[in-house]
């Protein structure tokens, strides 16, 4: 009965774990380019008081033995990249990413963080910037001049500039992609770095090698769904709920125990 309320405590703490988890995807249910998480969850070692396949004769062998599991925990999250659907809107500076890949942005102690979340803007000086003001590479300026600014499936940015007949080209957006996205490191406000999980990045071209294409226009909307985070979490409460009964039950039957015996 004690190890039965230590096991339920493991399960009362992974299922606290595994809502908090669906809490933030339904936070940012309308974070663009977010990713949703899930927990992993491992059972803990086993109390082995008869081992499988021993002798009980000469003759014969236990079938399955006794082990008693001593409860739960969550190993880890992992975050599912799968593609969220394209909205459009209209913006310019708006891009999405068709399929695989991430935008490399540069962070202010100059090492380089990567996204999904095409929102960009210009700064002061006409750079293209995320909405933290980071700068994304390699680096893009729009001049004062430029009317109105495209950016090609393979990511070359050109703008119509008052006084020039043909499109002046500004740079080239380009993507990296991982081996491994699920080990990037989140760091927050949208951004991913890099780890040993991950792999280094490998660069080229959108829309080539596997990688993704730049679609302007468009934004990447999380890939949240909201009913399967619904049904989550329910069964996240159900399986909460039963592990409380455990403990209940537990205590109960130590408080029968203690008064009759």
């Amino acid at each position: 009965m004690h190890a039965a309320l230590y096991v339920s405590k493991t399960g009362l703490a992974a299922q606290d774990t595994r809502l908090t988890t669906i809490a933030n995807n339904l936070a940012n249910a309308s974070t663009v380019g977010f990713k949703r998480d899930r927990a992993v969850f491992e059972d803990l070692l086993y109390q082995i008081q008869r081992q499988p396949g021993a002798q009980t004769t000469e003759e014969t062998q236990l079938p399955s033995g006794l082990q008693l599991g001593t409860g739960v925990r969550v190993v880890g999250t992992q975050k599912q990249f799968t593609p969220g659907s394209l909205q459009v809107t209209g913006q310019s500076l708006d891009v999405a990413i068709d399929g695989r890949g991430f935008i490399p942005v540069l962070q202010p102690d100059g090492t380089v963080s990567y996204t999904r979340d095409g929102q960009f803007h210009l700064d002061g000086q006409g750079q293209v910037v995320n909405a933290s003001g980071l700068l994304i590479q390699p680096a893009i300026t729009i001049p004062d001049n430029a009317e109105t600014v495209t950016i090609g499936t393979d990511g070359v940015v050109s703008a119509s500039v008052r006084g020039e007949p043909a499109p002046v080209v500004l740079g080239n957006l380009q993507i990296v992609d991982f081996v491994n996205p699920a080990g990037l490191q989140a760091i927050g406000g949208n951004l991913f770095l890099e780890t040993a999980s991950s792999g280094n990045p490998i660069q080229g071209t959108p829309g080539e090698n596997g990688l993704g294409s730049i679609k302007q226009g468009m934004l990447e909307n999380s890939n949240v769904d909201i009913v399967e985070e619904m049904v989550n979490m329910i069964t996240t409460q159900r399986a909460y709920e039963m592990n409380s009964k455990v403990v209940s039950t537990s205590d109960q039957m130590l408080q029968f125990i203690t008064q009759n015996i």
